[in-house]
């Protein structure tokens, strides 16, 4: 594979989805009260972290998977099923499980698993399914 068969338009758009899908994930809409619970995070605690490093990182990281993934389904045949078939299958298959066996080890519970696993496969079938289309 080289540079020239990725869309770095549309890898720029699936790191930013990162921050719109956690944006909702973990929102009172959804998520958010149980995430806290299961975290163990108090309102202080939340109330007091650095923005523009939480963002600029987590943005920076998420153009770091985009670009993987895009590597993944830069074949010329790869269309945006194969790449939501692909997403879910790294999502669920990779990422999710070595998160659930680090929180295994952390002792963590099947709530706070399950509300991030959930998270994780969400967004990489999305970014899957996006970079597998927009070629």
């Amino acid at each position: 594979m080289h540079w020239t068969d990725i869309n770095l338009w549309a890898v720029l758009v699936a790191a930013l989805l990162n921050l719109v899908i956690g944006g909702i994930w973990y929102s009172p809409v959804l998520f958010a009260k149980q995430w806290q619970s299961a975290a163990g995070l108090s309102d202080e605690q939340l109330k007091s972290f650095n923005p523009l490093k939480v963002f600029g990182l987590t943005f920076i990281f998420s153009w770091i998977i985009s670009l993987n993934l895009a590597f993944f389904l830069a074949s010329p045949g790869t269309d945006w099923q194969w790449g939501l078939t692909a997403g879910i299958l790294a999502g669920l298959g990779w990422a999710t499980m070595i998160f659930a066996v680090i929180a295994l080890f952390e002792q963590r519970s099947w709530r706070y698993i399950l509300i991030h696993g959930g998270y994780i496969t969400v967004y990489f079938a999305a970014i899957g399914a996006l970079l597998g289309g927009w070629k």
